[in-house]
């Protein structure tokens, strides 16, 4: 089937226009930014650019496809433009317009799993558009699932970050055991496509949830495991949470719940007593558990590339050059790669949790412990022979790159490391200009150091430094080559995903 998708930059569309391909299927992407999104899949996907709260933009959209999947929406408003009345409702009613007027029969709506009686604003404009949906004149399915966390997404996620993070504690919002029923990314795109593709569930509405109900001190408990950092949880105030979520958002950071999801999370967001779980009973589908899709999420928090940082992007290196080396500079290099954590400062530790790996391997994640810090990620974007280039992930200090270098330089085997890089944020910027521009210096330094005494020889001019302010043409380049690294590497994993199911 040819299937057009709205909304496929969010966990939700990304899993779900992936899963689409494995199963065979064509895409056609509707999104604002859709030529850059549909960029992390090799194959199948046409963009379609347009934003759903502007009807006129998305005209022709649906030609010539089989059934629209609509998991365009907003769960949070930036008045005056982004609102849930625009998006929500009036943007589903664009699209259902946009499916009649291209004679298009089968039309997918996802929901929330709070939609029927939650009094959020978001769940009202869900109900809205629901009616909507219920008034096409096609065979339509309204799906509604629970929270759904994945890589990015903008609650457990933020949890897992806070719980690796630089605090001793992390706060809940009141008791903390208001529950909820999420679901696993992959397990709802699954959902999705098998809705999508059957025809028989015309006119349903199927609640959608993964098969555990946890809480917020659940879910802390559960991270302090896997991450194998003793986090305490310290409960706040509804209203004080409210104000402290429009506080730090101010300076970059973020906590897991705006006032939207506060008022869900009091509500309730679970499959009622008397209803059923589509996703078992309906679907036939098995749910992740919760323990191994929080070690996964773990596993795949997303890029922070240098143009999601603050301030001035900066260039340091620091290298040596070897000579009298014992090792070529394969050989070297190679042995870099392995011994990774031996290499660094004995203040950090490059295998702080569990399952983290010390070893550089393209795609993998290295999980780092810093002091001041907490754990934090990079990412082996690319790795070659004499080359490795390291992304910072969400919730590291940085937003940027490590490239290592080992190459022959005449008689002598240069050893070299790259840092591209801007603080994350605002409260980073001022950690970075007191104590973290001076760690980096330290940390470099003795790579280069360590690397020199397992090659053997000597570096008669000792490491070398230098670090410079890039201007904004050079700034703009450094940026693009790793937004690059980020994608290919994206498109990398989904190609094997797709193949993999063929």
């Amino acid at each position: 089937m040819r299937i057009l998708v709205t909304g496929g930059s969010g966990v939700v569309g990304t899993g779900t226009v992936t899963e689409l391909l494995t199963r065979g299927h064509t895409v056609r992407l509707l999104a604002r930014h859709a030529d850059e999104d549909a960029r992390q899949w090799p194959e199948g996907v046409t963009p379609v650019i347009g934003d759903v709260a502007d009807g006129a933009s998305i005209n022709g959209a649906a030609d010539g496809c089989d059934a629209v999947l609509h998991c365009a929406g907003i769960v949070e408003e930036a008045p005056p433009k982004v609102t849930f009345d625009r998006v929500n409702v009036q943007g589903t009613a664009n699209v259902l317009a946009e499916a009649e007027r291209a004679g298009v029969t089968r039309f997918v709506f996802v929901s929330s799993l709070g939609a029927l009686e939650g009094a959020s604003d978001y769940h009202r404009s869900k109900r809205q558009a629901e009616r909507l949906v219920e008034a096409f004149r096609g065979n339509w399915t309204i799906c509604r699932p629970g929270n759904v966390y994945g890589p990015g997404d903008g609650q457990i996620s933020v949890m897992l970050r806070l719980v690796r993070g630089v605090s001793p504690v992390v706060p809940t919002v009141g008791s903390g055991d208001q529950t909820f029923q999420p679901i696993w990314w992959e397990d709802l795109a699954a959902a999705l496509a098998t809705v999508v593709e059957r025809n028989d569930l015309a006119g349903e509405h199927l609640d959608l949830a993964g098969g555990e109900v946890t809480c917020q001190n659940d879910l802390h408990a559960r991270m302090s495991r896997l991450t194998g950092r003793e986090v305490m949880s310290v409960p706040v105030p509804e209203m004080l949470a409210t104000i402290g979520a429009k506080a730090v958002s101010m300076v970059g950071w973020k906590i897991p719940f705006n006032d939207a999801e506060l008022q869900m999370l009091q509500e309730g967001n679970t499959i009622r007593a008397g209803r059923k779980n589509a996703l078992t009973e309906t679907l036939g589908l098995t749910p992740t558990p919760l323990d191994e899709g929080l070690r996964r999420l773990a596993e795949l928090q997303p890029e922070q590339l240098p143009a999601d940082g603050v301030g001035s992007l900066k260039r340091k290196r620091y290298w040596a050059d070897i000579v009298g080396s014992k090792r070529s500079a394969d050989e070297l290099f190679s042995l870099f790669r392995e011994h990774f954590d031996d290499v660094t400062p004995v203040f950090v530790d490059a295998k702080p949790e569990p399952f983290a790996t010390d070893r550089l391997v393209e795609g993998e994640v290295v999980t780092l412990a810093l002091p001041m810090r907490g754990h934090v990620q990079v990412r082996v974007a690319s790795l070659e022979p004499r080359r490795a280039t390291l992304l910072t992930l969400e919730g590291h200090p940085l937003a940027g790159a490590v490239r290592f270098l080992c190459e022959p330089r005449g008689d002598a085997v240069r050893f070299q490391v790259e840092v591209y890089d801007r603080p994350a944020n605002v409260l980073d910027f001022i950690a970075m200009r007191t104590v973290g521009d001076r760690m980096q210096d330290h940390t470099w330094s003795h790579v280069v150091e360590k690397m020199i005494e397992r090659s053997r020889g000597t570096a008669p001019d000792g490491v070398q430094h230098e670090s410079a302010t890039l201007d904004d043409a050079e700034a703009h380049a450094i940026e693009r080559w790793v937004e690059e690294l980020a994608m290919r590497r994206k498109r990398a994993e989904n190609e094997e995903r797709i193949e993999g199911a063929a």
